[in-house]
C-alpha cells in the first residue's frame, strides 16, 4: 500500500489540537509514510517477532497463528490466474470484493473498505482517533500492534486484564478510559489467549461509551469460533469499526487481504491517513474465498476438532490451559516461558511468543493433527 506524502498544514493543526505536541509529529509523519511496512508494529512484524532462522525443513511450525491449509483451491486458481495481467491496476478487483463482502455481512458497499490484511485499518484508526489526551483502551494480554504504534506516536495506551474468566473487561475498560476515550480495541476471540467475549457485553460498551469514541473489533479469528460478528452495530450506525482478513480462516496470511466495515465517515478518518493500491492476486483469491460456502464451516469443524484433541491432551497430563475457541491457546509451563520456546526448538518445534502480562505462559498455534501430535510428544519431554 502506498501512503501519503509527510504531513500538511491541515494535519498538523488538527494533531497539535488533539494534544501532540510538535516533537510528536516527525514520528506521525514516518508513520503515515512508511505505513504498513514500520519494522514493529505491524502484523507480519509481529508475526516475525516468532521468526527464527535456519529452521530445518522437518520442524513444526505453529508459532505465527498461520493457517497450515492455506488457500483453498479456487483461490490458489483465482490468484494463479490473474498473475498474467499483473502489469495492470486492476482496481476492480478490489471492488468486487467490497462488494461480495457487503451482500454477505448485510451493509452498504460504501460501508466497506478493502485493505492488505487487517492491520493497516487498525493502525490507521491509532492515527485518527487517539492522542496523548484520548488513550487506546485495550485487553492485557493482547494483540500489541495497535498499542505498539500508539506508544510511537505518543498516544496514551491504557492496558486493562482479562477478567478471571479471560473475556475484556468491558467496564473496567470504560472506567480506566475516562471521558475523552478515544478508542477501545477489542480483538474476539483475544489473541493470544483464544478466548471470547460475549457480544451483549460488546453491546454495553457500545452503548456505554463516552460520545466521540470508538469501538473497534477486531474480528480476525470470530471464523473459527462459532460467536456471533458486530457488523450488524455497524449497520445501525454506530461508533463501531469491524476488522476482517483473509490472513487465518481463508489462509491468506502471506496473500494479504482484509477489510474495515464501519460507517462511510468512520473509514473516511481511516482514509485520510492511507490509500493505494492492493494486490491483484491478494483481491481475486479473496473473492474466489468469500463464494465457498462450505469453507469456512469445514475448515471450523476441522481446526476445532485438533485443538480440541490437543487441550485435552494437555489437561490429561495436569498442566493448565486456557479455554481456547480460536486456533491457538495459552498453556502455564511455571517457569519463565521463554525457556520452553527455546527448549521446544532444540526438539524441531516452534511455538508462538510470550506475553509480559504471563511470563510464564505460551501461545501456541493450532497446526495440523500431525504437528501437533509432534507438539505433545516434544512438550512431554521438553516440560519432562
Amino acid at each position: 500500500m502506498t501512503f501519503n506524502a509527510p504531513l500538511n498544514a491541515n494535519d498538523r493543526k488538527d494533531l497539535i489540537n488533539r494534544g501532540f505536541s510538535r516533537r510528536n509529529l516527525g514520528k506521525i509523519a514516518a508513520m503515515v509514510t512508511a505505513g504498513a511496512s514500520m519494522p514493529f508494529y505491524n502484523e507480519s512484524a509481529l508475526a516475525q517477532l516468532s521468526k527464527v532462522d535456519n529452521v530445518p525443513a522437518d520442524a513444526v511450525m505453529i508459532n505465527s497463528n498461520e493457517n497450515p491449509l492455506g488457500p483453498c483451491t479456487e483461490a490458489k486458481e483465482a490468484a494463479m490466474k490473474i498473475v498474467s495481467q499483473g502489469g495492470r491496476y486492476l482496481y476492480g478487483e478490489t471492488d468486487k470484493v467490497a462488494k461480495i463482502m457487503s451482500e454477505q455481512e448485510g451493509v452498504k458497499v460504501s460501508y466497506v473498505r478493502v485493505y492488505p490484511g487487517s492491520s493497516a485499518p487498525l493502525h490507521q484508526a491509532v492515527l485518527a482517533f487517539t492522542s496523548p489526551e484520548k488513550p487506546l483502551v485495550m485487553a492485557d494480554p493482547g494483540y500489541e500492534a495497535g498499542g505498539r504504534a500508539a506508544a510511537f506516536i505518543g498516544s496514551k495506551v491504557i492496558k486493562v486484564p482479562l477478567t478471571a474468566d479471560y473475556k475484556h473487561d468491558v467496564k473496567e475498560m470504560l472506567k480506566q478510559g475516562g471521558p475523552n476515550a478515544g478508542l477501545f480495541y477489542i480483538c474476539n476471540p483475544n489473541n493470544p489467549t483464544g478466548t471470547l467475549t460475549p457480544k451483549s457485553e460488546i453491546e454495553w460498551l457500545v452503548a456505554n461509551k463516552p460520545k466521540g469514541s470508538i469501538v473497534m473489533v477486531d474480528e480476525a479469528y470470530t471464523h473459527i469460533s462459532t460467536a456471533p460478528f458486530n457488523t450488524d452495530l455497524v449497520a445501525q450506525d454506530k461508533d463501531v469499526i469491524s476488522l476482517r482478513t483473509f490472513s487465518k480462516i481463508y489462509g491468506m496470511a502471506g496473500l494479504r487481504a482484509g477489510a474495515a466495515i464501519a460507517r462511510p465517515d468512520l473509514l473516511d478518518k481511516l482514509g485520510g491517513w492511507g490509500a493505494g493500491m492492493l494486490p491483484i492476486t491478494g483481491m481475486a483469491a479473496a473473492s474466489a474465498s468469500l463464494l465457498q460456502k462450505n469453507l469456512i464451516p469445514e475448515r471450523r469443524k476441522l481446526i476445532g476438532q485438533v485443538r480440541v484433541d490437543t487441550l485435552e491432551f494437555l489437561e490429561k497430563h495436569k498442566f493448565k490451559v486456557v479455554p481456547s475457541e480460536s486456533n491457538c491457546f495459552m498453556v502455564d509451563v511455571k517457569q519463565p516461558g521463554n525457556n520452553i520456546v527455546t527448549a521446544m526448538r532444540k526438539e524441531k518445534v516452534y511455538i508462538g511468543r510470550v506475553w509480559p502480562a504471563w511470563p510464564t505462559y505460551v501461545r501456541v498455534t493450532v497446526g495440523t493433527a500431525d504437528e501437533m501430535k509432534k507438539f505433545q510428544a516434544a512438550f512431554l519431554k521438553v516440560m519432562a
